[in-house]
């Protein structure tokens, strides 16, 4: 499931993505969230993307937000999966299925007392792979529940049409991220390509 991952609580000061020959390793440094993920064809040639993920007790997932064209799909392996999927809220138990259909707003949580597995695909994969690792590198570059803002704000702007959080309202994000970008280019905070979410330090998930 994409916006799902994650596992042991990260104690260093910064957790970089690691790429295996095989996938990408992404973990938040705040919830020791984790995700695997790496591209792969499907049985018609279809570029899909696979995941597996895992997130420690009393932990959430991402804030509701929505991927456009990606349609999420995943088993629980281990613990116990919180999700609201729309306006329903629902508890799956290992062994157990979540679907996360394109277009409809959804978050998720570690609803139980262990540690929460996952193991799920996306697919059509769009620039998923490419949204996490950015949004990976900026919450991981502030402090808890602040990641820096200009570069939020690029990331959540150069995604713009196939991500988005649900809060804040669409509209004002279509207003205030151009200004945020704007004073950020003036303060010479994009500058180069070493920058927290920049897109030449987030290629995605390497092909199978």
């Amino acid at each position: 499931m994409s916006s799902i991952a994650m596992a042991a609580p990260g104690s260093k000061a910064e957790a970089k993505p690691e790429v295996q020959p095989d996938f990408l390793r992404l973990e938040n440094r705040h919830t020791g969230e984790i995700l695997r993920m790496r591209r792969m064809r499907d049985a018609k040639g279809g570029m899909m993307l696979s995941l597996d993920s895992s997130l420690p007790p009393g932990r959430s997932g991402p804030p509701l937000h929505v991927h456009f064209y990606e349609h999420e799909g995943g088993t629980v392996k281990a613990g116990t999966l919180g999700a609201r999927v729309g306006g329903k809220t629902m508890i799956v138990p290992a062994g157990g299925t979540a679907v996360l259909p394109a277009g409809v707003a959804h978050a998720w949580w570690n609803s139980g007392d262990d540690l929460l597995e996952l193991s799920g695909h996306v697919a059509p994969v769009v620039d998923l792979d490419r949204y996490l690792q950015a949004v990976f590198a900026v919450v991981n570059a502030g402090p808890f529940g602040q990641p820096p803002i200009f570069y939020m704000a690029h990331v959540m702007w150069r995604h713009r049409h196939t991500q988005q959080l649900a809060m804040p309202p669409r509209i004002i994000q279509r207003i205030v991220f151009p200004v945020i970008i704007l004073i950020g280019h003036l303060l010479v905070k994009y500058q180069g390509g070493n920058w927290p979410g920049s897109p030449a330090s987030c290629p995605g998930a390497p092909e199978e």
